[in-house]
């Protein structure tokens, strides 16, 4: 009883002296009043109504930036891939939390929040305080620090070693001249990969040039690459520079470089051996200083033992030789890809979604990604043109991932596994650690949610 007087007493003193300095200005004052960590407060549809100059320093966001978008423009952090939480369960308490900035890098920080409801019981909004997790050094975002971290490099996000260790052979090799062998299926991130070593590297100042080479007609494919000198055949009415011209001083990307006829690929090794080209008709060379990228999704190998590639230019060209792995091999990523592009939609509008069925989300984790990460953006394109409201819902996904599973389904699920594992622990660290709050998260039962952490070790 005493309690309860003492709450009342308290509050209707508080009251009176909101009235009196206002609500919106005791809160901006308490907000401001801690520098070092990031204070902000979203009202019921999760928009952003209060930004402290903590948040600003923090996470890279101007208040003018934030004010009003949902949170997840700015809030961006590892636990987004299964929900926040807050208005489901109330509060969340000194979660440890791996954040991205604006500029894409790396911070490790601790959330507390608490949920706000009206009259109703209904929510109204909440107030999260990211502060510098002490114990843990940030990271610059190129360079992971351990197994399981989510990180952004170039555009590129990852919680995959295999993408962690070509991330860091990328930064390695940009400080050199060494030519660069990409090789992964399509939609694995080749043409990103290549514009990160152009810009790591010291010819960031000078030109990118990207040509894929199964694009050009054999015809044309020397004249493209080399240029031509007026009148060299029938349509040449001027000097054409070429694009290894184009890209003096810089970097040449040659996407699907396996597909380059065997002619024209002995003319390619002699430019990278002369460092000059001859134009198409022209009889001077004229010297060029490219650094090549390559990429294939093709074994170079097996295409020189098959006698259509030339194994010197393949030496010349994999001098450093870096794989992506397609989706299929890193599903962990599956549900972090899918949150950044929900994003990316989120802060285009006029869609705002803020959580994934879970039928939906075992039907994504599930899929074999043959278009791996272009695929997937399509996806979520696809979603938020049919659909409408905060949620995905497993009728809103293409055709295609709505099927009945198919016989490999057994396969595909043991593949997916390590996302399951992924997103079981960061339901757990977002709820506390509370079974029950976790389970009703991942949309399965105790026992099941039981299960699985013995099956997985968790």
């Amino acid at each position: 009883m005493k309690q309860y007087e003492s709450y009342m007493k308290q509050s209707e003193a508080l009251s009176a002296w909101l009235d009196t300095v206002g609500a919106d200005a005791a809160l901006a004052a308490l907000a401001d009043s801690v520098p070092d960590a990031a204070v902000f407060a979203v009202d019921r549809d999760q928009n952003v109504v209060l930004w402290s100059a903590g948040a600003e320093a923090l996470l890279g966001y101007r208040a003018d930036e934030v004010l009003g978008q949902h949170c997840l423009k700015a809030n961006r952090c590892q636990q987004c891939m299964v929900g926040c939480g807050i208005a489901e369960h109330g509060a969340v308490d000194d979660v440890p939390i791996v954040l991205h900035r604006a500029d894409g890098s790396v911070v490790r920080l601790r959330k507390t929040a608490r949920a706000l409801r009206d009259r109703d019981g209904a929510f109204a909004g909440g107030v999260e305080v990211l502060v510098p997790d002490r114990g843990a050094a940030e990271d610059a975002g190129a360079v992971p620090a351990g197994d399981g971290e989510v990180v952004t490099y170039h555009g590129m996000v990852s919680a995959d070693p295999a993408m962690h260790r070509a991330f860091e052979t990328c930064r390695n090799v940009a400080q050199t001249d060494a030519s660069v062998l990409v090789r992964g299926d399509s939609g694995t991130g080749k043409e990103l990969l290549a514009r990160a070593i152009h810009a790591e590297s010291p010819r960031r100042g000078g030109p990118f040039v990207a040509v894929n080479c199964a694009a050009l007609t054999a015809t044309l494919m020397e004249s493209e690459l080399f240029g031509h000198v007026r009148g060299a055949f029938t349509g040449a009415v001027s000097d054409r520079k070429g694009i290894f011209r184009q890209a003096d001083g810089g970097t040449l990307f040659l996407d699907e470089v396996a597909e380059l006829p065997l002619d024209l690929q002995a003319k390619l090794l002699r430019v990278l051996e002369e460092r000059a080209a001859t134009p198409v008709g022209g009889s001077a060379s004229i010297p060029v200083d490219v650094r090549i990228v390559a990429a294939t999704h093709q074994s170079l190998r097996r295409r020189v033992a098959a006698g259509r590639f030339r194994e010197d230019l393949m030496f010349r060209l994999r001098v450093v030789p870096i794989f992506l792995p397609p989706l299929r091999k890193r599903r962990v990523d599956i549900p972090i890809l899918l949150w950044r592009f929900i994003r990316e939609r989120n802060a285009a509008g006029p869609r705002a979604v803020d959580s994934v069925a879970p039928d939906a989300m075992r039907a994504l984790l599930d899929h074999g990604w043959p278009g791996n990460v272009r695929e997937l953006r399509n996806v979520v394109d696809y979603a938020f043109a049919v659909g409408r409201g905060p949620e995905i819902r497993r009728d809103e996904l293409p055709p295609e991932l709505r099927e009945p599973p198919h016989a490999g389904a057994a396969a595909a699920a043991a593949l997916a596994e390590p996302a399951e594992a992924a997103a079981i622990r960061a339901a757990l660290r977002a709820t506390g650690g509370h079974v029950g709050k976790a389970a009703e998260r991942l949309g399965i039962s105790r026992p099941t949610l039981w299960r699985k952490r013995k099956k997985y070790g968790l």
